[in-house]
């Protein structure tokens, strides 16, 4: 299994991104697919979920209602749409793979991705 990440860049406050993240080397029924960030200094946080099957979405607080998590099944690639970003939303952002059911820890993760710089100026 592969997952591939990009979409990452600067940009300034209030401003949008769009990460992907390419998955391959199986099918992903029955997967669920995350994105999850770490700052510097700091540990590895869940960001976003989907379902690759039944489509259910799960968010950090922090990021309810600026972020969504779309897939695109013939592409086999799920999104990050990160709108009205913050300061604080500067990490190294990574896609994530585990099958079913959804979890936000990090460690129960089995297929991660490359990270993908995100900053946002003030």
């Amino acid at each position: 299994v592969q997952l591939q990440a990009s979409g990452g860049g600067l940009v300034q406050a209030g401003g949008s991104l769009r990460l992907s993240c390419a998955a391959s080397g199986r099918t992903f029924s029955s997967y669920v697919m995350g994105w999850f960030r770490q700052a510097p200094g700091k540990e590895r946080e869940f960001v976003a979920a989907i379902t690759w099957t039944g489509g259910s979405t799960h968010y950090a607080d922090s990021v309810k209602g600026r972020f969504t998590i779309p897939r695109d099944y013939a592409k086999n690639t799920v999104y990050l749409q990160m709108n009205s970003l913050k300061p604080e939303d500067t990490a190294v952002y990574y896609c994530a793979a585990k099958y079913d059911p959804f979890t936000a820890t990090a460690g129960l993760y089995d297929y991660w991705g490359q990270g993908t710089q995100v900053t946002v100026s003030s």
